[in-house]
Parts: C-alpha cells; structure tokens; sequence
C-alpha cells in the first residue's frame, strides 16, 4: 500500500548515462528541457541540437545515477557539433553558434578530413 504523499522517482532505473540540455526560451526564462528518457543518450541529443531542436542552447549536462556522477559537458559537446560541422563542410547551425563559441570560443581545433 502506497503513502499518501508518495511520488514516483524522476531517477532512471538502470545505469546509463542521461544528457540533459538547459535552454533559453529569451523572456519567458531558462529552463531544463524535458526529454524521454530512451532520447537521452549522448548521439541523440547531438542529433536533436544540430537538427534545431533547441531553440538557444545554455548548456549540456550528463549524470548517471548509479556511479554518483554528473559533469557539465557543454564543451565536449560544443567541440562534437563543431567538429561534424566542418567534416561535413557546412556552417554551425545559427541556433548552436552562441553555445559553440560559448564553450569552445577561440579554443577551436581544425578538423583535418580523411579521404
């Protein structure tokens, strides 16, 4: 039997890594954007900030509850989208280019292609 003032755990249950994006939604405020957990990982939310599916990105955090850890990986990620961006010859999407230059600024390593 369930306590009255029992809630359920927003903790994921297994031990994976959950990647979480603060966004800037300008005068209405910031905010932690909500995600399905299965969307979550590392690849996919690469793909959704390329991809526009956040509006001003402020930073990226990953966290795994089972090891007890969680880091700002804002950089390494800023340093990711940069990085496909200049194998795939194209400019950073508009949308990213403040959270690029935010966290890799004048720090940018040249990608050399492999042919």
């Amino acid at each position: 039997m369930r306590k009255a003032n029992w809630t359920p755990s927003i903790v994921p249950s297994d031990d994976q890594t959950v990647y979480l994006v603060a966004d800037d939604f300008g005068p209405i405020g910031r905010a932690w954007r909500e995600t399905d957990l299965e969307s979550a990982d590392l690849e996919t939310v690469i793909q959704d900030l390329m991809a526009g599916e956040y509006s001003s990105p402020i930073r990226v955090i990953g966290f795994t509850t089972a090891e007890h850890w969680s880091e700002d990986v804002s950089e390494d990620i800023a340093r990711e989208v940069q990085c496909r961006c200049d194998l795939q010859q194209t400019e950073v999407p508009a949308a990213l280019q403040g959270f690029v230059d935010r966290h890799v600024g004048d720090r940018r390593q040249l990608t050399s292609r492999l042919v």
